[in-house]
């Protein structure tokens, strides 16, 4: 028995970037000689479809359609990538066969990727496509078994999770699926974060660490070789809050779409450290036909660390100039362009010229002054300007090995002052849309906030041309981070002398 017409539909989901789109799978029978021809812009591992499905029904006991098959994918404009429509072809197929019946394909998605033995394996994408169905009115879905985890972390969806094609017809035909799934694993108490404590004095640079925790601020460490920079980068994470709910599940949406499979809501910061060797591809993010995430997407809500930061490619580092002011990253491509979040935290770290010995006592670099200025220009003026707080770090002059230099404050006693700071901030933004200082746009630091006395200092770098327009708006915002560090409720003259030498990079800014 075959449905009216041969005909079947079943749904799963386009992924473009973040957004997901349902797509309509059809499958039509009809007379002629043996063939599956696919239809609707499919990519190379979608084309390869038509085998391993025939391969997986064929296997798991039921019979591929003997005469002409073809499987459209609407809408048919729209590019489509990925091997996770496996589930829903062959679901469609079955139908077409009259295993199931068409009807209870209509308000359930499918999600999964067919062995040639019949399994379904897991994906790639699962938690951002089962929030845009969700979002569209769906309420069923069926995912690998593996990640019936990460599926339930969409509410109000119901999961049904299916080992092979046997466990899908079940659920089709109004069976639950799979319901015994590995118990998830609770968050670690532990962080992996080296502890603020292993740093040895370095009073100034600890101190901008924290300023700009506290206030969600881009950092630049500059300084000789070993004297720490890559350590107190390190030792951001652990001083940063805890995520919220929020953007728990921004974070894992994005690890989503990289990592086969997420158990769990995050509960700290990402970190995301990529060699100096990166590709633009893989820092911004890149694809052939639909681009996928790269580094500074991996870092939404949490930290980019970018160590030796001039011996970055000059085209990777200026393509972050619009993510470091806008929070996202628009990719465009020739036949659509996505768009990937990319709020992040950006902390640079650079050596003083190319051998790192230039500002060393006694130094013995050997470099001349025309590359010392090339080395230091490939990190150029555009991206300087969006940098919030530099810090110049000096090289140590004693061992440090006293009682007094290793009396340091943990990780633990900073992360409980930023919190405060964080708290300060949420509850003055309470009535808008932003929660830290860095994420307040110019017009409203300068319009809606009151501005700290002793303005004229800042009127002086601008002058003077040590200050941009933008760099005003950059110490008005470290001015009222260092304010709420210190519990005052406006900042005042002295908090905007020390957001102005934060700014600028000078010696002693305490």
């Amino acid at each position: 028995m075959t449905s009216v017409w041969g005909i079947a539909r079943s749904q799963s989901v386009a992924l473009l970037g973040m957004e997901a789109m349902v797509v309509t799978i059809e499958a039509w029978t009809g007379s002629g000689l043996p063939r599956t021809t696919m239809v609707g812009l499919p990519d190379a591992a979608l084309t390869q479809a038509k085998e391993r499905c025939r391969a997986a029904v064929l296997s798991a006991g039921f019979s591929w359609p003997p005469q002409v098959l073809t499987i459209n994918l609407t809408p048919a404009s729209l590019p489509k990538a990925g091997s996770h429509y496996d589930l829903g072809i062959a679901a469609a197929v079955l139908a077409a066969e009259g295993v199931i019946h068409p009807s209870v394909l209509e308000e359930i998605v499918l999600f999964g990727e067919l062995g040639l033995d019949g399994k379904v394996h897991p994906v790639r994408g699962v938690l951002p496509a089962l929030l845009g169905v969700r979002r569209v009115g769906i309420e069923r879905a069926v995912v690998p078994v593996s990640q019936l985890n990460e599926a339930r972390l969409v509410e109000g969806l119901t999961v049904h999770g299916v080992r092979n094609i046997q466990d899908l017809i079940e659920v089709l035909n109004g069976e639950s699926g799979v319901d015994a799934i590995a118990e998830v694993p609770g968050p670690s108490e532990v962080s992996a974060s080296p502890d603020l404590k292993d740093v040895v004095g370095l009073s100034e640079a600890r101190f901008a660490l924290e300023v700009a925790a506290a206030g969600r601020h881009h950092l630049y460490f500059h300084g000789p070789p070993g004297v720490g920079k890559t350590l107190l980068a390190s030792c951001l994470p652990s001083i940063l809050p805890d995520l919220s709910v929020r953007e728990a599940m921004e974070v894992a949406a994005i690890h989503s779409l990289v990592d086969l499979s997420i158990d769990s809501l995050p509960v700290r910061p990402p970190y995301s450290a990529p060699h100096h060797s990166a590709s633009l591809a893989s820092l911004i993010g890149g694809g052939a036909r639909i681009a996928r995430p790269g580094a500074v997407s991996l870092a939404h809500r949490g930290v980019l660390f970018l160590d030796e930061a001039p011996e970055f490619s000059t085209q990777a580092l200026e393509a972050m100039r619009t993510p470091l002011e806008l929070g996202e990253i628009i990719l465009g491509r020739c036949e659509l362009s996505v768009k990937y979040p990319a709020r992040f935290q950006l902390v640079l770290a650079a050596n003083p010229c190319p051998c790192g010995l230039a500002s060393t006592p006694r130094s013995k670099c050997t470099c001349t002054p025309m590359a010392i200025r090339k080395y230091g220009a490939r990190v150029s003026g555009p991206i300087l300007d969006r940098i919030d707080i530099q810090s110049r770090i000096l090289p140590v002059r004693q061992c440090l090995a006293d009682k007094q230099s290793m009396d340091v404050d943990s990780s633990l006693t900073v992360a409980e002052r930023v919190q405060a700071a964080r708290i300060r901030q949420s509850d003055r933004l309470r009535n808008t849309t932003w929660t830290t200082n860095a994420e307040l746009p110019g017009r409203f630091v300068r319009k809606e906030l009151p501005l700290p006395t002793g303005m004229g200092m800042v009127d002086s770098a601008v002058i003077n041309g040590s200050l941009s327009a933008r760099g005003v708006d950059k110490v008005l915002k470290v001015a009222w981070t260092v304010a709420d560090l210190l519990e005052a409720d406006r900042p005042s003259g002295d908090h905007l002398a020390l957001a102005l030498a934060l700014r600028q990079g000078q010696e002693n800014p305490q």
